[in-house]
């Protein structure tokens, strides 16, 4: 409609326009959250959004629209977990911590991660030939390199979400439902998925629109504001309001402390932040750059999206989201800053330019 009555002004100024930009911008825009800088003068820019909101529902701070809708992918993990706890299936099939925070992983695609992933399955009488996730190069460059050097071609276990896809499997047995399909819609499996997603973050179920993962099963459309809500529960469950979920989710979210890298891998900055703060903070990846922490003595959940879909400005946001919120003691601050410096080398080494943060 706007662009409407832009067209059919009858002077089509330059006036005009720079206004018509500047309300989109306004209306629609995220905001800076990265300015990528070399000699001293802004050369990039990262736009996105983030909101943080606690265990009650109350926004506590945000940067740009705090309920823009968005794909949550990976992040959304943890909830999709849930359906295979209620059914009782830890203590089925005898699953261990490890295993079960493997379901809620993004996984590098390491050893240790392809061993419990054929484990997992193994329990639940099923091998990786189940597994319909389709092969992925390991996000870990040095397991990518190991396979190369072995001659290997990547296979369905390395990729990041083998672990959800095991335990959807894991579901489908659980439940004695036909494991065939399992990545459909319409199966009973992905009709669990949804109901948990949708009951994690306070909407109904016809209010979580779904697109397809890159892994091929169904992806949750929802607001921001909603995946923070989810995570700030997932952070106090006792105060979270689940009902007859509490200990399951609790269940998940201390497999999720425990065992930080298995739900990410070695040098991750979701692992290490988990890892830095003793699983105080809890951080959980998704593609296209959607991200959510989960901040356990605060009982808050926090998610930003980085509108170009840029994986590079994940690291720095992190650190100036938990910077800006006081969620860092000086210590874990300068050990992420250490592991994760703000600043841009060439390929001599030179330091030539720096990454700020915008908000």
């Amino acid at each position: 409609q706007m662009m409407s009555k832009v067209n059919n002004m009858k002077i089509f100024s330059p006036r005009y326009y720079l206004l018509f930009i500047n309300v989109v911008r306004v209306v629609y825009m995220a905001e800076i959250l990265l300015n990528y800088t070399r000699a001293g003068k802004v050369e990039s820019v990262h736009y996105g959004d983030f909101v943080v909101v606690d265990v009650n529902g109350k926004i506590i701070d945000s940067v740009g629209e705090p309920h823009k809708k968005m794909f949550w992918r990976s992040a959304a993990k943890p909830f999709q977990a849930l359906p295979f706890v209620k059914e009782g299936g830890v203590e089925r099939f005898n699953i261990t911590q490890e295993e079960l925070a493997l379901m809620t992983s993004s996984h590098s695609g390491e050893e240790f991660h392809v061993k419990l992933v054929n484990e997992l399955l193994e329990k639940v009488d099923l091998d990786v030939s189940a597994l319909d996730c389709g092969p992925a190069t390991p996000m870990s460059s040095k397991a990518a390199k190991a396979l190369t050097a072995q001659g290997l071609r990547p296979e369905a276990v390395h990729n990041a979400c083998s672990g959800k896809h095991s335990g959807m499997l894991a579901l489908a047995q659980a439940m004695m439902v036909e494991v065939e399909g399992y990545t459909k819609p319409d199966h009973k499996v992905q009709q669990k998925m949804i109901e948990a997603v949708a009951k994690s973050t306070n909407l109904a179920v016809n209010e979580v629109e779904i697109g397809i993962d890159g892994c091929g099963v169904p992806v949750f459309y929802l607001p921001l504001y909603n995946m923070s809500l989810a995570y700030a529960r997932l952070a106090q469950p006792e105060a979270g309001q689940w009902g007859e979920d509490e200990q399951d989710i609790k269940t998940i979210r201390d497999a999720m402390i425990a065992h930080p890298l298995i739900v990410s891998g070695t040098g991750r900055i979701d692992s290490l932040v988990t890892q830095i703060t003793k699983g105080r903070i809890i951080a959980k990846i998704g593609a296209e750059a959607v991200y959510c922490l989960a901040a356990v003595d605060k009982g808050w959940g926090i998610t930003f999206k980085i509108q170009d879909g840029s994986f590079r400005a994940i690291n720095q946001v992190v650190i100036g989201i938990l910077k800006r919120l006081n969620l860092l003691t000086a210590e874990e601050y300068a050990q992420l800053v250490e592991k994760f410096p703000p600043i841009l080398k060439n390929h001599r080494g030179d330091v030539i330019g720096t990454i700020e943060v915008g908000f």
